[in-house]
């Protein structure tokens, strides 16, 4: 995480990135990021809002962001911000994106999330992954391809949670082993379906309600698995409206049983934070593993 902004250096490097002086620089801190720094910026060149990190993976960690973004705005109707740059000095890397002035949801906002949500997950590809890894927060996440979504659950998304949990001491060595029996035991739990276009962190400080009072994505960690991971992980954190789930199950009904499958989905997520933030979420992958071994 960056510190405070010198305004004259901040000025210096946009000059440099617009080609152009960029000046009368005010930065406001924006609160709610827990990785990278976060500003709304307003200069002479317009208003933006700035991501500031300075971590070794800031400049692969903001191309993948990059890279999702443009991926959502080509596979979706969502309202996507565009990244207008991204420089370093040498000590922090900057990101520099469109300012999305929210609005208060408009009344049709749930329906739309749902039905634009959908449409995003009918896209599809003959494999499960994507073509580059990318990242979950500050984690990197690997997108290697898989042949069918079991597979591809356990090896490129629960194991190497599980096994970086581990070498930062946070799980035991016997607690892994509960964790395998349970993937070995799910594989007719979660239904088969074609790879599906996902959000990959799709909770609710995700979600920004831009002018219009629609729906706009950002921070995405895009690949091609199970649409119910989406579906999952929007339940945690406080969930959606009821309207929502409703919505997209008349647009694209989920296979039964849903409910039961949402607790193994979110085992990523889980773990993911676990790994990011410590062993207050170590309970909940806990009682997960009890429910389902």
């Amino acid at each position: 995480m960056h510190g405070r902004i010198e305004t004259r250096h901040l000025s210096k490097l946009l000059s440099k990135a617009f080609a152009r002086p960029v000046n009368d620089i005010r930065v406001i801190p924006v609160g709610g990021g827990s990785i990278n720094s976060t500003y709304q910026l307003q200069s002479s060149a317009g208003a933006f809002f700035l991501k500031v990190n300075n971590g070794l993976d800031a400049e692969a960690m903001f191309k993948a962001e990059i890279g999702g973004l443009d991926l959502l705005r080509i596979k979706s109707s969502f309202t996507i911000p565009h990244v207008k740059t991204m420089f370093s000095d040498g000590q922090a890397t900057y990101l520099l994106m469109d300012y999305i002035k929210s609005a208060n949801r408009s009344n049709k906002y749930w329906q739309e999330l749902a039905i634009k949500l959908a449409e995003l997950h009918k896209h599809t590809q003959n494999k499960f992954g994507l073509v580059n890894d990318n990242f979950i927060g500050s984690l990197p996440q690997h997108n290697a391809y898989e042949n069918d979504w079991h597979s591809f659950f356990v090896n490129q998304r629960i194991m190497p949670m599980v096994k970086l949990a581990f070498d930062k001491k946070i799980i035991a060595k016997g607690f892994i082993a509960d964790i395998e029996a349970v993937l070995n035991n799910i594989t007719d739990l979660m239904p088969e379906e074609p790879p599906a276009l996902v959000h990959g962190d799709l909770w609710s400080g995700n979600i920004m309600v831009d002018s219009q009072g629609n729906a706009c994505l950002v921070d995405p960690a895009v690949y091609y698995g199970h649409r119910e991971m989406d579906l999952a992980f929007s339940h945690l954190f406080g969930g959606f409206s009821q309207l929502f789930y409703h919505t997209y199950q008349e647009v694209y009904p989920m296979q039964p049983d849903f409910n039961k499958r949402i607790a193994i989905y979110n085992l990523y997520p889980l773990l993911v934070h676990l790994n990011l933030f410590g062993k207050s979420y170590l309970g909940d992958v806990e009682q997960i593993i009890a429910r389902f071994i």
